[in-house]
């Protein structure tokens, strides 16, 4: 796991109700039983705060950090993707059809931004997502990208093969396997339980969001009857509500 992704996720699924902001010194504490040492911590807090995702603020427990707005959006986007449930689709498909920036890594970067937001690469320049995502005007503009939109309800043939849905079935089902084991392996290395349950759940919430980079929330309308995305989403949900309490209280511990 690395230091960005991590300090990611623990603004986003542990610090907003504590204003998406925190002591470096809570950093520290609250990233420790994941593996991540000090120096690693700082260095990332030093290039999100370079990127535009973290800025300065001084705070009662010493020099500190929070969300910048831009940082906010992404992170309550990604909370209601990594949490979210069966949607109603309108059956329209949101096209993105772009004219691509010059520079390669630019062209590297928005390709794995659109990927994020839930788009696949139809053909050429051609972008296909489910719905349409708010953060796409800012990603194009970063990139130094422009593009046209479109929603379309007749696509022929369907484009769902713009995703690999075989890899895809593949993932969730060894996540069905194997979930009760990672969490298990978490909550035994630890001798605080309120540690423990800190570290299997950030563990279990780290290896979900994963699924954000390769499944947009494709609508079941488009996808196999016997697709195990909700009976893993289900059990996500239930090991994440076993292990919150317990999370909880050893952040509130790391923020005192």
């Amino acid at each position: 796991m690395h230091a960005r992704s991590a300090l990611f996720d623990l603004f986003g699924d542990h610090l907003r109700d504590s204003g998406s902001q925190a002591p470096v010194a809570a950093l520290v504490r609250l990233l420790a039983p994941v593996g991540i040492a000090a120096p690693a911590v700082r260095t990332a807090i030093s290039r999100m705060v370079i990127q535009g995702w973290l800025e300065p603020v001084a705070l009662p427990g010493g020099r500190g950090y929070r969300t910048t707005e831009r940082a906010a959006r992404r992170l309550a986007d990604t909370s209601h993707r990594v949490y979210r449930r069966h949607e109603h689709w309108d059956g329209c498909w949101h096209l993105v059809l772009v004219d691509p920036p010059a520079s390669r890594s630019a062209r590297s970067r928005l390709r794995a931004d659109l990927g994020f937001l839930g788009y696949a690469e139809l053909t050429d320049h051609v972008w296909v997502g489910p719905v349409a995502s708010p953060e796409l005007p800012g990603v194009l503009e970063r990139a130094g990208a422009t593009a046209r939109t479109a929603r379309a309800s007749d696509v022929e043939p369907s484009p769902v093969d713009a995703w690999d849905l075989e890899a895809l079935r593949t993932s969730y089902e060894h996540w069905l396997s194997s979930v009760r084991g990672l969490v298990g392996e978490h909550l035994a290395a630890h001798e605080d339980p309120d540690e423990a349950a800190f570290a299997a759940r950030f563990h279990l919430v780290h290896e979900w969001r994963k699924f954000l980079f390769a499944d947009p929330g494709l609508p079941a309308e488009v996808l196999p009857a016997d697709w195990p995305r909700d009976a893993a989403a289900d059990l996500f949900a239930a090991e994440s509500e076993r292990l919150r309490p317990g999370a909880d209280r050893f952040v509130a511990r790391c923020l005192s």
